[in-house]
């Protein structure tokens, strides 16, 4: 299968709102929520894909050759490639009653172990969405990350037994989604967390845990204080805050703030092929998230649409590497491109 008809395929069944776009660049589906558009006008969804763009990488054949090495070692696990699958929720809402949560995770969680790299799944106001995840992520052996909402502490609690039930190797919290009308509403109140509560969450995890939705060095520097093992430098696909920077903008002063001190910098936001991998990395990130186009994947082939997606994405990292004199991930410098 090859990614056009990945696609082709995925148009048939994803429902009205996304596109399956041959760019994924959030122009076509813009502020359709329901659906994987972006809060406002789209704005933030549109500035992530474009800044992304705007990064050239600069190319060094002047080296020794060989093929490069993509692999990502991260919490004492070993990963073949330096994405992940990003955290979605409620597919049957947002796209199509073509996946529920459970197929959905089903296909995504296998798919990813079974080609090197691990998926963060999602979570939402029905149960059912957490269960599902976290019964994929068992059947793999643990390798996923249940991707928490900021709920009330009780709640927390009955996700994360959850989550631990599923041995998976790291939990996260995307903090971000805070910004969602349905948290906001919530009896008891849901959303925006203080360093003291944070403490308190990361510290119920009792195994590596991820903090997504990280914009500022002060926000950054807030979660190293709660003890996060890592953060994701995400403003939710601008789906919860238009008029946001762009990730690729704010991710060099985070991941300079970081350095040195053992958390890991991961981020996401319109990043579409492995050559914005490769800008990432070279921007100081340990490793990247990209959401939409596994839905897509899923959509358009299942299991063989994913692998098809993540094959993609490590031959053009591969190549952006070879091209631009980077064995290793190690290797992949600031100077290695052009802001």
């Amino acid at each position: 299968m090859t990614y056009p008809e990945v696609l082709a395929n995925a148009r048939t069944c994803i429902g009205q709102y996304c596109k399956a776009c041959p760019v994924c660049n959030g122009v076509a589906c813009k502020n359709q929520i329901p659906g994987p558009g972006a809060k406002g006008v789209g704005d933030t969804a549109i500035r992530n894909y474009n800044k992304w763009a705007d990064i050239r990488v600069n190319m060094d054949t002047l080296c020794p050759g060989g093929a490069p090495d993509t692999t990502l070692e991260l919490f004492g696990k070993s990963f073949r490639y330096p994405f992940f699958a990003g955290p979605v929720g409620a597919v049957n809402l947002h796209y199509s009653d073509t996946y529920t949560d459970m197929t959905y995770n089903d296909v995504l969680v296998r798919a990813c172990a079974e080609n090197g790299i691990a998926a963060f799944t999602g979570d939402g106001t029905n149960p059912t969405v957490m269960e599902m995840a976290t019964r994929a992520i068992g059947a793999a052996g643990g390798c996923g990350v249940p991707t928490i909402k900021p709920w009330n502490i009780d709640t927390i609690r009955e996700k994360m037994a959850q989550a631990k039930a599923s041995g998976c190797f790291a939990m996260a919290m995307d903090v971000d989604a805070a910004g969602l009308p349905f948290l906001k509403n919530m009896t008891p109140p849901a959303g925006s967390k203080s360093v003291e509560e944070l403490t308190e969450i990361v510290q119920l995890a009792a195994r590596p845990f991820i903090v997504k939705g990280v914009m500022t060095v002060k926000g950054a520097l807030k979660a190293k204080q709660a003890g996060a093992a890592a953060i994701v430098v995400s403003n939710h696909g601008g789906r919860v805050l238009d008029q946001c920077p762009a990730t690729a903008e704010v991710l060099p002063e985070i991941a300079a703030a970081l350095k040195g001190t053992g958390v890991k910098v991961l981020v996401d936001g319109g990043i579409r092929t492995g050559v914005d991998v490769f800008k990432a990395l070279a921007l100081g990130a340990d490793g990247v998230l990209i959401c939409r186009p596994f839905v897509t994947a899923v959509y358009g082939g299942g299991a063989e649409g994913v692998k098809c997606y993540i094959d993609k994405l490590a031959g053009e990292l591969a190549d952006t590497m070879q091209m631009c004199g980077a064995h290793t991930l190690a290797e992949i410098t600031p100077d290695m491109v052009r802001v």
